[in-house]
Order: structure tokens, then C-alpha cells, then sequence
């Protein structure tokens, strides 16, 4: 007896992976297309590696540096996953409160979207006299970062839930709770990830930014340090690197909403 799938349910062929990166090469050939563009400017014009290193000079002090590199980097991380979840700790708890109570968020809401006219950049220095030039004010900063996107998305996503299956729960007798834990809260995530492969993106940057006012170790004191020195062939690999972990960061999260939202369509 043959087997059928649904369209939607139907197995992954060879035809569409080959598909995905049929879809995929474009920007496969821009990349390399300024690479190349890039290699071939710095050869021809003999600009000084202190300008303008090659895509090679770079990635041979990638691999040259890579231990240095891993070094600043996991310091780095630490920083993004604990700011990262402070923030969602933080964010989730007080969208559900607003959610839960109309009266706070009457009270609440106006005051935390004008919380973000306040430059965070001027808040950094203010971290370290208030905490030191310890881990805190870099993990606080990057919480700060990372709270206002989570929060929006996750109000917002609770919000506008289809009211058929609303009423539906209440016309079954369900409680409040009942209702955001079966209904809810599973419509809203969607949303709530939005938030988040928002806010990865932010941590990351965030994170460097604190090591720039002030730390000892961090991708942000290496680029410094690195720039400073006139090594920019260093400072460029300690920015693909950067760029590599926010990429790493965002698919983790992209791979996390896939597993939660396969319901969704």
C-alpha cells in the first residue's frame, strides 16, 4: 500500500535541497564576488596592510591568532548568554504581568517605550562607576539591549490571539491561566521568537560595546587593543569573528523556534 503525505507534511526530497541552495546561491556569488573584488583591489593598488588588509592577509591571522581569538571570544559569550538571559528572564515576566493586569499595563507600557529615548551609550560609563569594571555592568548592559525587543513581541504576540479560540476557552469554563497555557501563549510564539532573533542580533554588539568603556578581556578590548596598535589585519579578524558568532547566535534561536512552532504553519 502506497503511503501519502499531506503538502505540507510531505518528506524532504533531494529536489529540494537541491532547491534550497538554488536559493541560496545568490547571495553564495555576492559574497564571493566582493571577496574577489576586494583580493584583487589590494593587490593591484599595493594599499598598506594598515589600511586595507586582503581577505587572505585576514584569514591567515585569523588562523595565526585563533587561540588569542577564542580567548577574547569566550569571555565575549559569556557576557551575551548571561545578559541574553537576564533579558529574557526579565522580559517574559513582566509581559506576562501586563498581560495578566490591564491597570499595569496602562501604568507600565507608555513609561517602557519611553525608556528606549534614553541612549544606552550614555548609560555604559554610568555601569561602570555604579558596578565596577567587573562582569555585572557588562551582562546589565546587554540585558538593557536585549529587553526592550523581547518584551514588545511578547506583549504584542499575546495580545493578538484569535479571539474564536478565546471565547472558545471561555465557553468551556477555562481560567485565565488555563487559557494563556493552551491557547495563548503556544499562538504567541511566533512572535516572541521575532523578539528574540531580534535581540540575539543586539547582544552580541552590546556585549562589545561594554568591553569598549571598560574590561580586561572581550572581542571589544582585543579590536581596541588591535586598532590601536595599527594591527588591522587583527582587528578585521576579530570582526569576522564577531560577525560568525552573532550568525551562530541568530540560527541557534532560528533551530529553537522550528522545534517549538512546528505546529505553525
Amino acid at each position: 500500500m502506497t503511503r501519502t503525505y499531506p503538502a505540507t507534511l510531505e518528506p524532504t526530497t533531494r529536489t529540494d535541497r537541491w532547491q534550497w541552495l538554488v536559493r541560496l546561491a545568490p547571495a553564495w556569488l555576492f559574497g564571493v564576488s566582493v571577496l574577489a573584488l576586494w583580493q584583487l583591489y589590494t593587490s593591484a593598488s599595493n594599499v598598506p596592510v594598515t589600511i586595507l588588509p586582503s581577505p587572505a592577509r585576514i584569514i591567515s591571522t585569523l588562523v595565526r591568532e585563533l587561540p588569542t581569538l577564542w580567548h577574547h571570544t569566550r569571555m565575549t559569550l559569556l557576557e551575551t548568554s548571561l545578559g541574553f538571559s537576564l533579558a529574557m528572564l526579565t522580559a517574559f515576566t513582566l509581559a506576562l504581568s501586563l498581560d495578566a493586569w490591564g491597570w499595569l499595563r496602562r501604568a507600565l507600557y507608555p513609561w517602557l517605550i519611553a525608556s528606549q529615548t534614553v541612549p544606552l551609550v550614555a548609560l555604559a560609563p554610568l555601569m561602570l562607576v555604579w558596578f565596577g569594571f567587573g562582569l555585572l555592568p557588562k551582562v546589565l548592559l546587554v540585558a538593557l539591549f536585549c529587553f526592550f525587543p523581547i518584551t514588545v513581541a511578547s506583549v504584542d504576540g499575546l495580545a493578538h490571539v484569535d479571539p474564536v479560540r478565546r471565547k472558545l476557552m471561555a465557553s468551556m469554563g477555562a481560567s485565565y491561566w488555563q487559557t494563556l497555557r493552551w491557547v495563548r501563549l503556544p499562538a504567541a510564539l511566533p512572535s516572541i521568537f521575532s523578539g528574540l532573533k531580534i535581540a540575539i542580533t543586539y547582544s552580541v554588539t552590546a556585549a562589545i560595546f561594554a568591553e569598549y568603556v571598560g574590561g580586561f578581556a572581550g572581542l571589544g578590548i582585543l579590536i581596541q587593543t588591535a586598532a590601536n596598535a595599527r594591527s588591522t589585519p587583527l582587528v578585521f579578524a576579530a570582526i569576522v569573528v564577531t560577525s560568525l558568532t552573532s550568525f551562530a547566535l541568530f540560527a541557534l534561536v532560528s533551530v529553537l523556534e522550528r522545534a517549538f512552532t512546528r505546529w505553525h504553519t
